[in-house]
Protein backbone atom coordinates (compact mmCIF):
# COMPACT_ATOMS: atom_id res chain seq x y z
CA UNK A 1 0.00 0.00 0.00
CA UNK A 2 1.18 3.53 -0.84
CA UNK A 3 -0.01 6.86 0.55
CA UNK A 4 0.47 10.61 0.36
CA UNK A 5 -0.61 13.50 2.58
CA UNK A 6 -2.96 15.71 0.56
CA UNK A 7 -4.33 18.27 3.05
CA UNK A 8 -2.61 20.79 5.34
CA UNK A 9 -3.79 18.65 8.26
CA UNK A 10 -1.94 15.63 6.86
CA UNK A 11 -4.90 13.54 5.70
CA UNK A 12 -3.73 10.79 3.39
CA UNK A 13 -4.91 9.31 0.13
CA UNK A 14 -3.90 5.65 -0.23
CA UNK A 15 -3.61 3.37 -3.20
CA UNK A 16 -2.60 -0.09 -4.33
CA UNK A 17 0.06 -0.05 -7.02
CA UNK A 18 0.74 -2.63 -9.71
CA UNK A 19 4.29 -2.41 -11.10
CA UNK A 20 4.99 -1.80 -14.75
CA UNK A 21 6.23 0.62 -17.33
CA UNK A 22 5.63 4.37 -17.50
CA UNK A 23 3.61 6.41 -18.19
CA UNK A 24 1.32 5.40 -15.33
CA UNK A 25 -2.33 4.49 -15.39
CA UNK A 26 -4.60 5.68 -12.60
CA UNK A 27 -7.92 4.02 -11.76
CA UNK A 28 -10.48 6.15 -9.92
CA UNK A 29 -13.69 4.74 -8.39
CA UNK A 30 -17.15 6.26 -8.09
CA UNK A 31 -19.24 7.44 -5.16
CA UNK A 32 -19.13 5.05 -2.21
CA UNK A 33 -16.76 2.68 -3.99
CA UNK A 34 -13.08 1.73 -3.77
CA UNK A 35 -10.71 1.23 -6.69
CA UNK A 36 -9.05 -2.06 -5.70
CA UNK A 37 -12.44 -3.79 -5.43
CA UNK A 38 -13.77 -2.35 -8.70
CA UNK A 39 -10.70 -2.43 -10.94
CA UNK A 40 -8.21 -5.14 -9.93
CA UNK A 41 -9.58 -7.78 -12.31
CA UNK A 42 -9.55 -5.55 -15.38
CA UNK A 43 -6.25 -3.85 -14.49
CA UNK A 44 -4.58 -7.28 -14.32
CA UNK A 45 -5.96 -8.39 -17.68
CA UNK A 46 -3.04 -9.00 -20.11
CA UNK A 47 -4.41 -6.37 -22.48
CA UNK A 48 -4.14 -3.67 -19.80
CA UNK A 49 -1.36 -5.06 -17.59
CA UNK A 50 2.31 -4.18 -17.88
CA UNK A 51 1.93 -0.52 -17.03
CA UNK A 52 2.49 1.04 -13.65
CA UNK A 53 -1.07 1.19 -12.32
CA UNK A 54 -2.38 3.09 -9.29
CA UNK A 55 -5.72 1.83 -7.95
CA UNK A 56 -6.46 4.87 -5.86
CA UNK A 57 -9.13 5.68 -3.28
CA UNK A 58 -10.39 9.25 -3.13
CA UNK A 59 -10.29 11.04 0.19
CA UNK A 60 -13.13 9.87 2.42
CA UNK A 61 -13.44 6.50 0.66
CA UNK A 62 -12.03 3.00 0.94
CA UNK A 63 -8.57 2.82 2.48
CA UNK A 64 -7.97 6.59 2.37
CA UNK A 65 -8.51 8.90 5.35
CA UNK A 66 -11.99 10.29 6.11
CA UNK A 67 -11.52 13.84 7.39
CA UNK A 68 -14.69 15.58 8.58
CA UNK A 69 -13.20 19.07 7.96
CA UNK A 70 -12.82 18.47 4.19
CA UNK A 71 -15.58 19.88 1.96
CA UNK A 72 -15.52 17.08 -0.69
CA UNK A 73 -16.36 19.30 -3.65
CA UNK A 74 -15.36 17.93 -7.03
CA UNK A 75 -12.68 20.62 -7.19
CA UNK A 76 -11.30 19.66 -3.76
CA UNK A 77 -11.34 15.97 -4.69
CA UNK A 78 -9.43 16.84 -7.88
CA UNK A 79 -6.85 18.93 -6.03
CA UNK A 80 -6.33 16.20 -3.42
CA UNK A 81 -5.95 13.65 -6.21
CA UNK A 82 -3.42 15.97 -7.86
CA UNK A 83 -1.44 16.04 -4.62
CA UNK A 84 -1.37 12.25 -4.45
CA UNK A 85 -0.30 11.88 -8.08
CA UNK A 86 2.41 14.49 -7.66
CA UNK A 87 3.73 12.72 -4.57
CA UNK A 88 3.70 9.44 -6.49
CA UNK A 89 5.59 10.97 -9.43
CA UNK A 90 2.65 10.04 -11.67
CA UNK A 91 2.55 12.85 -14.23
CA UNK A 92 1.09 12.56 -17.74
CA UNK A 93 -1.05 9.70 -16.45
CA UNK A 94 -3.81 7.86 -18.27
CA UNK A 95 -6.91 8.08 -16.07
CA UNK A 96 -9.57 5.38 -16.12
CA UNK A 97 -12.37 6.75 -13.98
CA UNK A 98 -15.87 5.59 -13.10
CA UNK A 99 -19.01 7.62 -12.37
CA UNK A 100 -18.19 10.35 -9.82
CA UNK A 101 -14.52 9.48 -10.28
CA UNK A 102 -14.92 10.41 -13.93
CA UNK A 103 -16.27 13.81 -12.92
CA UNK A 104 -13.27 14.27 -10.63
CA UNK A 105 -10.94 13.18 -13.43
CA UNK A 106 -12.37 15.80 -15.80
CA UNK A 107 -11.85 18.53 -13.20
CA UNK A 108 -8.34 17.22 -12.54
CA UNK A 109 -7.48 17.41 -16.24
CA UNK A 110 -8.82 20.97 -16.43
CA UNK A 111 -7.08 22.22 -13.26
CA UNK A 112 -3.84 20.18 -13.45
CA UNK A 113 -3.32 19.41 -17.14
CA UNK A 114 0.29 18.24 -16.75
CA UNK A 115 -0.93 15.26 -14.72
CA UNK A 116 -3.29 13.85 -17.37
CA UNK A 117 -2.41 12.55 -20.83
CA UNK A 118 -5.57 10.58 -21.62
CA UNK A 119 -9.05 10.02 -20.17
CA UNK A 120 -11.29 6.97 -20.23
CA UNK A 121 -14.55 7.93 -18.53
CA UNK A 122 -16.90 5.14 -17.43
CA UNK A 123 -20.52 6.32 -17.36
CA UNK A 124 -19.33 9.51 -15.69
CA UNK A 125 -21.59 12.32 -14.49
CA UNK A 126 -21.31 15.26 -16.89
CA UNK A 127 -24.21 17.43 -15.73
CA UNK A 128 -25.90 18.46 -12.47
CA UNK A 129 -28.44 15.84 -11.38
CA UNK A 130 -31.64 15.92 -9.28
CA UNK A 131 -31.40 15.62 -5.51
CA UNK A 132 -34.20 13.11 -5.09
CA UNK A 133 -34.28 9.63 -3.54
CA UNK A 134 -33.01 7.10 -6.05
CA UNK A 135 -31.59 9.73 -8.41
CA UNK A 136 -28.72 8.62 -10.62
CA UNK A 137 -25.29 9.27 -9.22
CA UNK A 138 -26.15 9.69 -5.55
CA UNK A 139 -28.77 7.05 -4.71
CA UNK A 140 -30.72 9.86 -3.11
CA UNK A 141 -27.98 10.61 -0.57
CA UNK A 142 -27.93 14.28 -1.50
CA UNK A 143 -31.69 14.55 -0.92
CA UNK A 144 -31.01 14.42 2.83
CA UNK A 145 -29.65 17.35 4.81
CA UNK A 146 -26.20 16.36 6.06
CA UNK A 147 -27.22 16.09 9.73
CA UNK A 148 -30.20 13.91 8.85
CA UNK A 149 -28.07 11.63 6.69
CA UNK A 150 -25.20 11.31 9.17
CA UNK A 151 -27.11 11.08 12.45
CA UNK A 152 -30.83 11.12 11.72
CA UNK A 153 -31.39 7.80 10.03
CA UNK A 154 -30.67 8.70 6.41
CA UNK A 155 -27.51 6.60 6.34
CA UNK A 156 -29.46 3.54 7.44
CA UNK A 157 -32.22 4.19 4.90
CA UNK A 158 -29.68 4.35 2.09
CA UNK A 159 -28.00 1.21 3.42
CA UNK A 160 -31.27 -0.67 3.21
CA UNK A 161 -32.10 0.69 -0.25
CA UNK A 162 -28.87 0.18 -2.22
CA UNK A 163 -28.41 -3.54 -1.64
CA UNK A 164 -25.45 -5.60 -0.44
CA UNK A 165 -23.10 -5.18 -3.41
CA UNK A 166 -22.77 -1.40 -3.32
CA UNK A 167 -23.11 -1.36 0.44
CA UNK A 168 -20.06 -3.60 0.81
CA UNK A 169 -17.88 -0.64 -0.22
CA UNK A 170 -20.17 2.27 0.66
CA UNK A 171 -19.92 1.33 4.36
CA UNK A 172 -16.17 2.03 4.17
CA UNK A 173 -16.74 5.70 3.30
CA UNK A 174 -17.00 8.34 6.00
CA UNK A 175 -20.59 9.47 6.45
CA UNK A 176 -19.76 13.15 6.04
CA UNK A 177 -17.57 12.30 3.06
CA UNK A 178 -20.33 10.28 1.43
CA UNK A 179 -22.97 12.96 1.90
CA UNK A 180 -20.81 15.92 0.84
CA UNK A 181 -19.43 14.04 -2.18
CA UNK A 182 -22.97 13.15 -3.28
CA UNK A 183 -24.22 16.69 -2.67
CA UNK A 184 -21.45 18.28 -4.71
CA UNK A 185 -21.80 15.66 -7.44
CA UNK A 186 -25.44 16.67 -7.88
CA UNK A 187 -24.47 20.35 -7.86
CA UNK A 188 -21.69 19.83 -10.38
CA UNK A 189 -19.14 22.46 -11.34
CA UNK A 190 -19.08 25.87 -13.03
CA UNK A 191 -18.39 25.46 -15.94
CA UNK A 192 -20.09 22.07 -15.90
CA UNK A 193 -18.12 18.86 -16.23
CA UNK A 194 -19.51 18.49 -19.75
CA UNK A 195 -18.28 21.95 -20.72
CA UNK A 196 -14.86 21.23 -19.24
CA UNK A 197 -14.68 17.92 -21.11
CA UNK A 198 -15.51 19.62 -24.41
CA UNK A 199 -12.60 22.01 -23.95
CA UNK A 200 -9.95 19.44 -23.07
CA UNK A 201 -7.45 18.52 -25.76
CA UNK A 202 -6.17 15.17 -24.47
CA UNK A 203 -7.58 11.97 -26.03
CA UNK A 204 -10.94 11.26 -24.38
CA UNK A 205 -13.23 8.23 -24.46
CA UNK A 206 -16.64 7.93 -22.81
CA UNK A 207 -17.96 4.42 -22.14
CA UNK A 208 -21.63 3.94 -21.35
CA UNK A 209 -24.03 0.98 -21.11
CA UNK A 210 -25.71 0.27 -24.41
CA UNK A 211 -28.97 -0.25 -22.52
CA UNK A 212 -29.05 3.42 -21.49
CA UNK A 213 -29.63 4.45 -25.07
CA UNK A 214 -27.87 7.33 -26.82
CA UNK A 215 -25.77 9.57 -24.59
CA UNK A 216 -27.36 13.02 -24.33
CA UNK A 217 -25.21 15.52 -26.18
CA UNK A 218 -23.18 12.79 -27.89
CA UNK A 219 -22.99 14.69 -31.18
CA UNK A 220 -21.31 17.69 -29.56
CA UNK A 221 -18.91 15.43 -27.67
CA UNK A 222 -18.01 13.55 -30.83
CA UNK A 223 -17.49 16.81 -32.71
CA UNK A 224 -15.08 17.89 -29.96
CA UNK A 225 -13.06 14.70 -30.36
CA UNK A 226 -14.56 12.59 -27.58
CA UNK A 227 -15.00 8.96 -28.59
CA UNK A 228 -18.38 7.71 -27.28
CA UNK A 229 -18.55 3.91 -27.00
CA UNK A 230 -21.64 1.91 -25.99
CA UNK A 231 -20.90 -1.33 -24.12
CA UNK A 232 -23.42 -4.20 -24.36
CA UNK A 233 -24.77 -6.41 -21.58
CA UNK A 234 -23.93 -4.22 -18.62
CA UNK A 235 -25.28 -1.71 -16.18
CA UNK A 236 -23.59 1.29 -14.58
CA UNK A 237 -20.67 -0.79 -13.26
CA UNK A 238 -19.40 -1.70 -16.71
CA UNK A 239 -16.04 -3.10 -15.58
CA UNK A 240 -17.79 -5.50 -13.18
CA UNK A 241 -20.79 -6.41 -15.34
CA UNK A 242 -18.96 -7.07 -18.61
CA UNK A 243 -15.20 -7.06 -17.96
CA UNK A 244 -14.39 -8.61 -21.35
CA UNK A 245 -16.10 -5.83 -23.32
CA UNK A 246 -14.75 -3.22 -20.90
CA UNK A 247 -11.15 -4.34 -21.35
CA UNK A 248 -11.52 -4.52 -25.13
CA UNK A 249 -12.91 -0.98 -25.31
CA UNK A 250 -10.45 0.46 -22.78
CA UNK A 251 -7.42 -1.13 -24.45
CA UNK A 252 -8.55 0.37 -27.76
CA UNK A 253 -9.03 3.78 -26.13
CA UNK A 254 -5.52 3.67 -24.67
CA UNK A 255 -3.82 2.65 -27.90
CA UNK A 256 -2.16 5.67 -29.53
CA UNK A 257 -3.49 6.44 -32.99
CA UNK A 258 -1.23 7.56 -35.80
Amino acid sequence: MHSAAVTPEGDRIRWVELPGQEPPRVYVHGLGATSPAYFTKVAADPRLAGRRSLLLDLLGHGISDRPTHFDYTLESHADALAGALTSAGASAAELIAHSMGGSVAIVLAARHPHLVSRLVLIDANLDPIPRAPGSSGSSGIAAYPEEEFVRGGGWEEVRDRVGPHWWSTMRLAGREALHRSAFHLTRGTDPTMRELLLELTVPRTFLLPESEGPLPGAEALTAAGVSVVAIPECGHNIMLDNPEAFVTATAAALTPRD
